[in-house]
């Protein structure tokens, strides 16, 4: 049978609504079954961090290359193999025996995620020419990609509570088999006659430099951040890095092109990416934990309560745009980043009192999303419209590509001060367990509160009641609040400085990202 024209647009828009709600769902569902995922999989609170970064860092990999390699060989073609790989790699995940390759399977899974993130872009622009249709579907397809990261906590939840853990990845496979035939079925091909070389060396070692850095905040309690074997760690992502920018700078069409930071809207943006994945989304991988262990509630209970954090990210963009149109994207971006930091002082406050549940916790996390919300399409669309037509497919990938880096970063960074605070509050209040301390601290983080007598005797007789343990948890998670907000503080007042003078042309209309 053959289709009208508005009825492949319209399947066209159902395939690519189901993978944008495939992308969303896979960042935010995860976090509620790591502590499912540490006890069955008998790993440690570093292989938990791993598991959430294997797919960001993969997705950052993948981002620039995916993108020449569909305007050059088909967005359609690409978009088909990327939705393959995600479906047999989704699959990989719930098979996965162990921790290790879980790690591997999500990397895997990280790249072909990536690749079609970067694929619905270019395939909705081209799909959806004509002015009002092309508004209509970015708009929907925004929404639903903000569902698939907002009630993905409580998604995955229920479905480890309902089934088995392992079905938070299985799931995927049937959902990326039917998106793919949809869109064999609707979605037109297309390429970029003009298309560039793959920049497989910039790709290289940007991706080793992230991947460094990372690993040395992630190993460097095990083996010492002063170590021979960290300190090599931390000058191989900085020789990587420092070769990424000379090979950007060499190049004649740069994936990075470092001018574009001379233009001051395109860098306050910028700072505006880096701000809303330097405490709020990593933080989110992390909340999980702390309802779980710290306020007792179970995958379910922990997933409603999240609900409060990002289903204003949800909600909020709308306002957003309407702001950013009254006031600018100078006056906006760096108000809703102070939210965000705001948000996470009041969590930091609610999670102090001596009766904490999800309700003391309610206001700032209602903040923190609303301000995120409020600036996640005006960075987009300050980021892409701040520079010329021809560049803003580069603008676009160094903007989702400073989100995800800063996303693995900041989860290494608060996975270390969350053991930090807990080990620092047990030597205070158990100087007798020194030695065993690290590990301790590690168990605690991970949310193992039920099972540290009979894994550390020594602590039964000095904490019988458990209530020093929870207490470290809980001033471990309030030392990562403060943090959260302090971080993104200083972000919104680099912002607000770098927009000062810049222009005050509009931003072109684009759609919204995570």
């Amino acid at each position: 049978m053959t289709l009208s024209p508005t009825a492949r647009n319209r399947l066209a828009l159902v395939a690519l609504c189901l993978v944008a709600a495939m992308f969303g769902l896979e960042i935010s569902s995860i976090p509620v079954i790591l502590p499912t995922l540490e006890k069955t999989l008998h790993a440690d609170f570093e292989a938990m961090q791993w598991i959430m970064n294997a797919y960001t860092i993969a997705c950052t990999t993948v981002l620039m290359a995916a993108g020449t390699l569909a305007d050059r060989y088909g967005r359609k073609r690409v978009l088909a193999i990327s939705l393959l790989l995600f479906g047999l790699t989704s699959l990989a995940c719930g098979l996965a025996p162990s921790a290790p390759l879980l790690i591997g399977a999500r990397f895997l899974q990280g790249l072909s995620g990536g690749t079609m993130l970067i694929c619905q872009i270019a395939i909705l622009s081209h799909q959806f020419q004509e002015g009002r249709e092309r508004s209509r579907a970015f708009a929907i397809w925004g929404v639903v990609f903000g569902v698939g990261l907002g009630f993905g906590p409580i998604v995955g939840g229920a479905i480890a509570a309902l089934w088995r853990w392992e079905w938070v990845f299985l799931v995927h496979a049937p959902l990326a088999a039917i998106a793919w035939l949809l869109a064999a079925a609707s979605i037109g091909e297309s390429r970029d006659p003009e298309a560039k070389r793959l920049d497989l060396a910039g790709i290289v070692t940007l991706s080793l430099a992230v991947l460094g850095l990372t690993g040395y905040i992630t190993q460097g309690p095990g083996l010492g951040f002063a170590s021979a074997t960290a300190l090599a760690l931390l000058g191989a992502s900085a020789a990587s890095f420092a070769a990424f920018v000379a090979v950007e700078r060499r190049r004649a069409h740069p994936m990075f092109d470092f001018s574009v930071f001379r233009i001051r809207a395109f860098s306050g943006a910028i700072l505006g990416s880096v701000g809303m994945n330097f405490s709020f989304w990593p933080f989110m991988i992390y909340l999980p934990i702390y309802f779980q262990a710290g306020l007792g509630y179970d995958a379910v209970q922990a997933g409603t309560a999240l609900l409060a954090y990002t289903l204003p990210t949800l909600l909020a963009p709308p306002l957003g745009e309407r702001l950013a149109t009254r006031f600018r994207a100078g006056i906006v971006i760096p108000t809703g980043l102070f939210a965000i930091g705001a948000g996470f002082l009041l969590m930091h406050w609610g999670s102090g009192t001596a009766d904490a549940s999800w309700l003391t916790l309610l206001p700032g996390c209602l903040l923190a999303g609303l301000g995120l919300g409020v600036i996640n399409t005006p960075v987009t669309n300050t980021t892409t419209g701040s520079v010329s037509a021809s560049r803003a497919g580069m603008a676009s990938g160094i903007d989702m590509s400073a989100r995800l880096i800063t996303l693995a970063v900041n989860i290494a960074l608060m996975g270390f001060l969350l053991l930090a605070g807990i080990a620092d509050a047990l030597r205070r209040a158990l100087p007798e367990l020194a030695v065993s301390l690290p590990a301790l601290a590690e168990r605690i983080a991970a949310g193992h509160l039920a099972t540290l007598h009979r894994e550390f005797p020594a602590l039964a007789a000095l904490d019988p009641s458990g209530t020093i343990a929870h207490a470290a948890l809980l001033r471990g998670f309030g030392g990562v609040m403060l943090y959260g907000a302090l971080g993104v503080w200083m972000l919104a007042a680099l912002s607000a400085l770098a927009f000062h003078g810049g222009s005050r042309r509009p931003a072109v209309a684009c759609a919204s990202r995570p």
